[in-house]
């Protein structure tokens, strides 16, 4: 009996012993293979991440486009008020027939709800579409809208409630002064700012290059804290001035360089 005690226990120390082995081998197998998946992934970096190539993030937009899969289709909701659905359509669904040409897009407009759905495989063309009709809903007439095909030009929404809060008379008298005596105060800061401006429901929409855009809005923030008319078309005046000078000067530049280049060559 004391035999057979001591044989098991022996049994019982070897097998622990042997699990201890292999569960050591196993853990140095595991360790070489994760040595060697760092060796490997090391070898894999051919480039610096602090030194990433210029063109490499120039060209993230359209490689993500040129890799996407052949005819995947993606799609964008838009909901847009109620007001606005017979201009986004158009007579006859002129303008929307437009916006799908231009744009390589196909609308389907919710007449009941004010739901858009954009849909289609060119995600730049989608995004164009987008814009368009975001512009049509804040109030832009289409043909206006439109100029947001052109390169650079760009569309930005301030809200007047950040301003006002939701108080209807504040909101009221915001919008008036930037709307000023029949619209005298809008059509200025266009002028000096070369966009498009469009005062709807509780928003303020500017449309044009984005510098313009951005001396636009700081001219609209401006009246919305309560800065006086005329001051505020001074300093857009100066900054008109301003960028001419430094168009002209970038003109001279280029031109300077252009009879250097000349002179070099004969």
């Amino acid at each position: 009996m004391a035999k057979s005690k001591k044989s098991a226990k022996k049994t019982g120390k070897k097998v622990k012993t042997d699990l201890a082995e292999e569960a050591k081998k196993e853990a140095k197998e595991k360790i070489g293979k994760k040595i060697k998946n760092l060796e490997d992934a090391s070898e894999d970096i051919d480039e610096d991440p602090g030194e990433i190539k210029e063109d490499s993030l120039k060209n993230n937009a359209k490689e993500s486009i040129d890799t996407q899969p052949e005819g995947m289709e993606f799609v964008q909701e838009l909901k847009i008020p109620m007001d606005r659905i017979a201009v986004l359509i158009g007579k006859e669904g002129k303008i929307k027939r437009e916006i799908e040409e231009f744009t390589h897009c196909r609308l389907s407009v919710d007449s009941e709800e004010g739901n858009v759905m954009i849909k289609g495989a060119d995600t730049i063309g989608m995004l164009s579409a987008r814009e368009i009709i975001k512009a049509i809903s804040r109030g832009f007439n289409p043909d206006t809208a439109m100029l947001l095909l052109k390169n650079d030009y760009v569309l930005e929404i301030v809200s007047i409630q950040d301003y006002a809060g939701k108080a209807k008379n504040r909101i009221a008298r915001l919008k008036g002064r930037v709307i000023g005596s029949e619209g005298r105060s809008r059509r200025t800061i266009e002028a000096l700012t070369e966009t498009n401006i469009c005062v709807y429901g509780k928003t303020v929409a500017i449309l044009g290059y984005p510098e313009n855009v951005s001396t636009a809005r700081r001219a609209i923030e401006s009246l919305f804290a309560g800065s006086e008319h005329a001051t505020v078309y001074k300093w857009l005046e100066r900054k008109r001035r301003e960028a001419k000078m430094s168009e002209i000067s970038a003109n001279q530049i280029e031109n300077i360089k252009r009879i250097d280049s000349e002179d070099e060559s004969n």
